[in-house]
């Protein structure tokens, strides 16, 4: 591997710099292996085809109707895999989630290049004028953006609780041989009682850009204003 040497680095700073190689190399061949492990998951079981409300393409576009859109619609074409992410604004949760905006920020610069591969969309609990408004206000021009306000979707990915509170989720969804949409796989911020707000950190490159410098991430948090 090619690295950057420059004149006055100690012996000491060599050596630990060549341990960290060491590490990143392995920390990327794990990442390969959890990949491999989650493609081989089974088939998961058949979900409802949920009803979601959509609105016109363009955000400016007020006056056209809201329609109704299936689960199973979000498919464009066959041996296309779906993801959804789970935005945290809606019911119990009346002011849109920052650290899920920050995400969604990037989502939608890269939504392009994901949808050579997969089928992606952005589900909220909000109903759809607040959920449009927010995206107009953020930019959010290449996105699907769907309000789940009037389906169980997101409590029964346990993205919601009894009481309307909110959580982010992924979820990836696939179709089998009859057409049937299968739950393939979700991942939420809370890993375990101990790690908080780490499991879908792969989702955002801010984090990791901040963990490459000598102060880390420290304990900033995004906010929707700045």
């Amino acid at each position: 591997m090619r690295q950057t040497n420059l004149a006055g680095e100690t012996a000491e700073y060599v050596r630990a710099r060549e341990e960290l190689r060491e590490a990143e190399i392995e920390l990327m061949r794990h990442r390969e292996r959890v990949a491999d492990q989650r493609r081989r998951l089974p088939l998961g079981p058949v979900v409802d085809d949920y009803a979601f409300e959509e609105g016109p393409a363009d955000l400016d576009a007020g006056d056209e109707p809201v329609r109704e859109v299936r689960l199973s619609e979000l498919f464009t074409g066959p041996d296309r895999d779906l993801v959804v992410y789970h935005l945290m604004y809606g019911k119990a949760q009346t002011e849109p989630c920052p650290m899920c905006t920050m995400w969604v920020d990037g989502f939608n610069g890269v939504a392009h290049h994901l949808g050579r591969n997969v089928d992606f969309a952005i589900v909220a609990a909000a109903d759809l004028p607040a959920l449009r408004e927010h995206a107009r206000n953020r930019g959010w021009s290449g996105l699907r953006l769907l309000s789940a306000a009037k389906s169980t979707f997101k409590r029964d990915l346990a993205s919601e609780d009894e009481e309307g509170g909110q959580d982010s989720a992924v979820s990836v969804f696939t179709r089998d041989d009859s057409g049937a949409v299968r739950h393939v796989y979700s991942a939420h911020p809370r890993m375990s009682e101990e790690i908080d707000e780490r499991g879908i950190d792969l989702l955002t490159p801010v984090w990791h850009v901040l963990d490459l410098t000598p102060r880390g991430r420290g304990d900033w948090y995004p906010t929707l204003d700045y």
